[in-house]
């Protein structure tokens, strides 16, 4: 997590930016400059989850109410010394760091089957060095503090980002975590949760201002100096090589530091005397040896820019100069080219404007500077306005054709006079026919999108030019994405249908719009086996260039249509209230972490293949199968970890049809109908999911706290064939609490005679955690 290499550098080269400090003091001193304003501390929980558990029978799940009560007492100091409280979790695994979290799964994998194979060899619990958290807990850690009255949070992008910009936007006393990117943010204070005396509220805040002093560069350095170490995102063999050549260079290494502290030493070096001499006139790309890799290393550096912040190292163009020779013959020197350039007067302006010398006339012809491209553009004069217009020359007929300079973008575009409105029109020049095609503005994107006459109806319609046929196809615009789309016209009924482009083959293939949920599929698609639709992507629509740092926009495509449940599943997500809904509906992707489970254990099969059938009803139910079932809805992809799993690719997981009486009820029904009956109508969507619709009757006579277990334990005997009553006898003691309960009920209960610690009963002990 983190900085590869800052959390050992901090410890043994520059220990001095620890500072211990008391949460009491530091809450009295925020009050006092800030009148009316509560404390808060921001918690990363994931990073806390070690320090809450400290029951000694971990590796079968632990003590809950021991647990329970190391939460309570912790969220019991803050509050007694005024201190507010609020907890992030982690909400999902973005793209950029998918390959990060597979490295840790497989490590942790490594992890686990050290544990099995201690406890085959021993038949006894290993020793703290080799805990390993018990599966579910971050997931009963949000309700266990829901239930003491905190504050929980789960985030929708990374969640030590959220957990930075929250601290930064709300002004919070600061951050309680174990993650070296909070040294990088430019946020509030960050405390260590491992350095935490909960008795005495001391801990060691780790400040970013000395590690910047130590290492003699700026805090808007720091996240450039997280990328060339590696992070999360940037993978840390990317500048390797760079990172010895610095130290190859540095004349200041200390003998008596590692060779990691020496390293970072050495490209904080760099970054002060090399690199910022250049800051502002250089890009990054000149001065680092990227490579392919920019995109990915601007993206790296910008998350770590909070909201409102920007970095002195993304590269700001310098504005154009015009420089006159003394010469009588002036010329102006380009900051590109570093050449003159001869220049005249304009008759009307009175300034010097640029000349470049046409080759087949020999004749000066004027020049604009384009402010993009920083290079020159020949001019003619507009004999209406007198005014100078960019030209664009035709490399077949070598003829000048007048350009407009598009507002949007920036760019000229060659225009045409229209004969009757006599105004000028963009035109496009098709590169095979090198004719021109008239164009025209598309409403939201402001962009140019080229015209034919349709033969039936005489009108201008838009068209997509081919890139391997260079061909114009009629463009029709859908109303929801307000994007064009490349049309096939059927000769036998007159009518343009979409295309879609395939990016393998180029080619368009014609696309139908299924009535219901608007999905644009590909005609003649086997209706039976429907993975998801290939996406036809806009050409003119590109992203923007992370170097500039423009807002990037993105039209959000979720596998449920309707905003309103979307919504609600969005909020109850975000209060931690849910877990993996959100994530299902908006992008079709999840995740499970590692569970303690043999991978040499072939009698019973991973939590990942139990719940599968489960999960796939919950997609259905989630997706909107309705009454054509699970066919009509969207594949899952599914990055479970389980034994022979590599992680290089997601499961692709179809839905399953429900089994309910009376059908199955869309979420509105079940999220917002309030009517009497609704509950029942709930208990019939849960039992389908675990398909026991059928036993509904005999759960009935079950009290309310143990209908979930049934229901569970019911559905863990009929998939694993391999449990036997004394592994039922194990789950049902787990569950129960003797406390309170009368003796005549525990007069019938024998005591359970164990052999020590067997691998398959831990195994077992873990399989009941559908929420993994």
């Amino acid at each position: 997590m983190g900085v590869r290499g800052l959390q050992g550098f901090v410890g043994s080269t520059c220990p001095h930016i620890c500072t211990v400090v008391n949460f009491k003091e530091l809450a009295e001193h925020h009050r006092s400059k800030h009148p009316g304003c509560t404390p808060t501390i921001v918690v990363d929980a994931m990073c806390c989850l070690r320090y809450w558990y400290t029951p000694e029978s971990w590796i079968c799940g632990g003590q809950w109410r021991e647990y329970f009560s190391a939460l309570r007492d912790f969220v019991k100091t803050f509050t007694a010394v005024g201190i507010r409280l609020i907890f992030f979790f982690d909400g999902t695994v973005e793209q950029d760091k998918r390959d990060e979290w597979v490295k840790r799964r497989l490590k942790n994998n490594r992890e686990i089957s050290r544990i099995f194979h201690y406890i085959k060899s021993h038949k006894e619990q290993p020793g703290r060095n080799m805990f390993f958290i018990p599966s579910g807990l971050a997931i009963f850690t949000r309700f266990a503090l829901k239930s003491l009255g905190q504050e929980t949070l789960c985030s929708l992008q990374e969640a030590d980002y959220e957990v930075a910009s929250y601290g930064l936007q709300n002004n919070c006393l600061g951050i309680l975590g174990e993650d070296t990117d909070y040294l990088i943010y430019d946020t509030c204070p960050y405390f260590s949760i491992s350095e935490l005396c909960l008795d005495s509220l001391d801990t060691v805040m780790l400040c970013r201002e000395k590690l910047c002093e130590s290492l003699d560069i700026s805090l808007a350095d720091l996240p450039l100096l997280a990328c060339l170490l590696g992070n999360d995102i940037i993978p840390e063999g990317m500048f390797e090589s760079f990172r010895y050549k610095c130290l190859s260079s540095y004349t200041s290494v200390k003998e008596n530091f590692d060779k990691k502290g020496n390293i970072i030493l050495a490209v904080a070096d760099h970054i002060s005397k090399v690199l910022r001499l250049h800051q502002g006139e250089k890009k990054l790309e000149e001065m680092l040896p990227l490579g392919p890799n920019k995109a990915l290393f601007y993206k790296g550096v910008a998350s770590y820019l909070l909201p409102g912040q920007k970095s002195p190292w993304f590269f700001q163009k310098p504005k154009g100069l015009i420089t006159l020779d003394k010469e009588v013959g002036s010329t102006s020197s380009a900051p590109e080219s570093k050449q003159g350039v001869p220049m005249c007067t304009d008759p009307e302006s009175k300034q010097g404007v640029p000349l470049c010398t046409d080759p087949d006339s020999k004749q000066g012809i004027p020049m604009c500077t384009d402010a993009e491209s920083k290079q020159g553009v020949p001019m003619c004069t507009d004999p209406e306005s007198k005014q100078g217009v960019p030209m664009w020359t035709n490399p077949e007929s070598k003829q000048g054709v007048p350009v407009c300079t598009d507002p949007e973008s920036k760019q000229g575009v060659p225009v045409s006079t229209d004969p009757d409105s006599k105004q000028a029109v963009p035109v496009c020049m098709d590169p095979g026919s090198k004719e021109g095609f008239l164009l025209c503005t598309h409403p939201e994107s402001k962009q140019g999108v080229p015209m034919c006459t349709h033969p039936e109806f005489k009108q201008g319609d838009p068209v997509c030019t081919h890139p391997e046929s260079t061909q114009g196809d009629p463009v029709c615009t859908y109303p929801e994405s307000k994007q064009g789309v490349p049309m096939y016209a059927y000769s036998e009924y007159r009518q343009g249908v979409p295309m879609c482009t395939y990016s393998e083959s180029k080619q368009g293939v014609p696309m139908y719009t299924h009535t219901e949920f608007k999905q644009k599929s590909p005609l003649g698609a086997d209706p039976e086996f429907k993975l998801e639709a290939p996406v036809c992507t806009n050409p003119g629509m590109k992203q923007e260039d992370l170097v500039n740092m423009e807002p990037e926009i993105k039209q959000q495509v979720t596998m449920v249509s309707d905003p309103e449940i979307l919504k609600i599943a969005r909020a109850h997500h975000v209060r931690a209230e849910s877990y993996l809904v959100y994530n299902i509906m908006s992008s079709g992707e999840i995740e499970c972490s590692n569970t303690l489970e043999d991978a040499l254990d072939q009698a019973l099969p991973s939590q990942a293949f139990v719940y599968r059938p489960v999960r796939q009803r919950v997609y259905s139910l989630l997706l909107g199968g309705g009454e054509d079932g699970a066919s009509t809805c969207p594949t899952v992809k599914e990055w479970f970890v389980y034994s022979g799993n590599p992680l290089r690719h997601p499961d692709l997981v179809r839905p399953l049809q429900m089994n309910i009486p009376g059908g199955t009820p869309n979420l509105k029904l079940l999220w917002l109908n309030q009517d009497a009956g609704i509950q029942a109508r709930r208990l019939d969507a849960l039992l389908g999911c675990f398909d026991l619709s059928s036993s509904r009757e005999e759960l009935q006579a079950v009290e309310n706290p143990f209908k979930a277990l049934c229901c569970l334990l019911t559905y863990l005997f009929v998939q694993v064939d391999t449990l036997c009553l004394e592994d039922l006898h194990a789950f049902i003691a787990q569950a129960l609490c003797l406390q309170g309960k009368p003796t005549v009920q525990l007069v019938d209960l024998q005591k359970i005679q164990g052999d020590g610690i067997l691998p398959n009963k831990t195994n077992i002990t873990l399989i009941p955690n559908p929420d993994k």
